[in-house]
């Protein structure tokens, strides 16, 4: 799953209402624990194994994020100490910009 598009708050609210359904599932197998039927132990084992897959996954997902955030700091930091004064001028246009959106509400 490619999540350099995402921003930050985006893909941590995602995240978040992941581990949450992974825990509501959790609830609900160790809830339903007292069916014997065939089909349903069957149906189940089917969802034990694709709720893991599903942790498994977010873990992998997490960790890319995290990776992504590292490399994505680590890359404006060498920027910023290689061209210090376009970094600035990038900032004060940034903030002019910014500033020119807000006075024209």
């Amino acid at each position: 799953m490619e999540t350099t598009g995402l921003g930050g708050d985006f893909r941590e609210r995602l995240l978040e209402d992941l581990r949450l359904v992974i825990r509501d599932a959790e609830d609900l197998l160790r809830s339903t624990g007292q069916q014997m039927d065939d089909g349903y132990r069957l149906a189940r084992a089917r969802f034990e194994s694709t709720l893991s897959g599903a942790k498994d996954n977010l873990s992998v997902l997490e960790e890319r994020v995290a990776d992504s955030a590292r490399d994505a700091l680590e890359t404006t930091q060498q920027y910023v100490k290689e061209n210090p004064w376009q970094a600035v001028g990038i900032g004060a246009l940034t903030g002019l910009a910014i500033g020119l959106l807000i006075g024209r509400r």
